[in-house]
């Protein structure tokens, strides 16, 4: 009978690729949402099509990123119903929600977060799923970026201009003559975050997160390109009027936005 011979061991001489991290992702959802008129979180309020806007966020992450994409929502604001409904994610706890703004919950995310880039939602932004297919090459290539849509500039939504590099120079509510909004989906390169988490930490409590990103452009800190993403659906919900449009135009099925609408609850 042959004996078979011992397999050998397997070292590794560099020339294999390493597979790359899990892509993080910090869900903003802290805050109370109180124009909107729900008793649950904002990213609860549900869809026509009976999923929650953070089911509908976690799915779009999963299928642009993979089962093992790293999540963390920032909780505040009866932050046991959100831990309930994502149990495979992590939570950071803002203890003053009721008090900061998106500046605060996002520094706490990055500081909590392990090497790498970061990629953020708003947690109340509804957006097809083509979104993050469509984003996704500039995660990879860790390129810190804000999305933009060129297609409107609302005198109430977070609004940008660029320099003459085509790079953010303004990022506010309180810009003039803007190219576009920002529509709550973004992206913090390694090298860029320890920058980033500085500026967060200068901001007002009542800032939002813009500022950060604002006050590291003027200086000089950070670059960062604005990615267009006006060929695909977004909607930020603030009010009912925003729910109606996310419903029409984000999730799957909804050909009439008046139809089977899930209304205050």
């Amino acid at each position: 009978m042959s004996v078979p011979e011992p397999r050998r061991p397997v070292h590794d001489t560099g020339s294999r690729r390493t597979a790359a991290p899990p892509v993080q992702v910090v869900i903003l959802a802290a805050g109370m949402g109180t124009r909107l008129g729900r008793s649950l979180p904002k990213p609860l309020t549900p869809l026509r099509d009976g999923r929650s806007i953070l089911d509908h966020q976690l799915h779009g992450v999963r299928t642009a990123f993979g089962p093992a994409a790293d999540v963390t929502l920032v909780v505040g604001y009866r932050a046991e119903v959100l831990r309930a409904a994502a149990p495979g994610a992590r939570f950071v706890d803002n203890p003053h929600y009721a008090r900061t703004n998106t500046s605060q919950s996002l520094r706490r995310a990055l500081v909590a977060s392990r090497p790498g880039g970061v990629l953020w939602l708003n947690g109340d932004v509804v957006f097809e799923p083509a979104v993050l297919d469509h984003v996704g090459p500039a995660v990879r290539a860790d390129r810190s970026f804000v999305c933009v849509d060129t297609a409107t500039t609302a005198d109430e939504e977070v609004k940008y201009t660029v320099d003459d590099a085509g790079f953010v120079r303004e990022l506010s509510k309180t810009v003039v003559g803007g190219l576009g909004e920002a529509v709550g989906i973004n992206y913090v390169c390694a090298a860029d975050k320890a920058v980033l988490v500085d500026h967060l930490a200068r901001c007002a409590d009542q800032d939002y997160f813009e500022r950060g990103i604002e006050t590291a452009i003027a200086r000089g800190e950070m670059r960062v390109r604005p990615l267009d993403i006006s060929a695909f659906a977004a909607v930020e919900v603030d009010v009912e009027d925003d729910l109606v449009r996310a419903n029409h135009r984000c999730v799957p099925g909804a050909e009439d936005g008046a139809q089977e609408l899930v209304g205050p609850g």
